[in-house]
């Protein structure tokens, strides 16, 4: 279903650009995400002082937050992989919710922008346990009894596979299914009352959504950092 309006892509069309705006608007508000993220990161790290204020006791709360729960699931060791995995949850939550701004596009309601951030998580689980086991790694696939490997080995093929499906579709399918349901409000009862309690609850499902995109891949780098049994 597509937006009645976007104002990035009225911008763009100003500009000479409404034909790759109109066809990928997930791009142009991923853009805008990136950008959000980095004038937030340079503000929020510039004004670092012994006596925070309270902007850093907040940042330093939920990243610190974030850290904490990390380790708890992958050990000490799961400290060095802290940056990428809180890049993943803040940009797609932040993703989840600008969709709730009128004008907006959510990047998470694209198919394609789910299945770039599902993609980098598998690829770095492997490379973490290529970079924990080495060719060991490879037992990972196998099972405990080496004449189980032939049954075994397809199933851990079938399962890594699925990770990547499970990740893009649970998340697109729940987006864009928000933004349907909003789209339709829209049309039918206006711009804002009837949509209000819908957007509350917008915000909700767009923390749980980066929260269970988050939680499943600490827990794929956690397990790729174990040992085979």
């Amino acid at each position: 279903m597509e937006h009645p309006i976007l104002f990035l892509v009225q911008l763009l069309d100003l500009v000479g650009l409404g034909h790759f705006a109109h066809q990928h608007p997930h791009v142009i508000y991923t853009w805008l995400v990136m950008l959000f993220l980095i004038v937030v990161g340079v503000i929020a790290t510039k004004g670092i002082s012994m006596i925070p204020t309270k902007g850093q006791n907040f940042f330093e709360l939920v990243i610190g937050g974030m850290e904490e729960f990390i380790v708890s699931i992958t050990g000490e060791e799961g400290r060095r992989f802290f940056p990428i995995l809180a890049t993943v949850f803040i940009y797609i939550f932040i993703c989840n919710l600008i969709g709730l701004i009128p004008g907006f596009y959510p990047p998470t309601a694209s198919l394609n922008t789910t299945l770039a951030c599902a993609l980098v998580v598998v690829i770095m689980t492997h490379v973490i346990g290529v970079m924990y086991h080495g060719p060991k790694y490879v037992k990972h696939f196998c099972g405990p009894i080496w004449w189980m490997i032939p049954i075994i080995f397809p199933i851990e093929l079938i399962g890594h596979t699925a990770r990547v499906l499970s990740l893009t579709i649970r998340l697109f399918g729940n987006m864009s299914g928000h933004e349907l349901v909003l789209g339709i409000l829209f049309m039918l009862a206006g711009a804002f009352f009837a949509p209000l309690p819908i957007m509350g609850l917008g915000i909700f499902v767009s923390l749980v959504q980066a929260f269970v995109f988050f939680l499943l891949s600490v827990m794929y780098f956690g397990g790729a950092m174990e040992h085979a049994h």
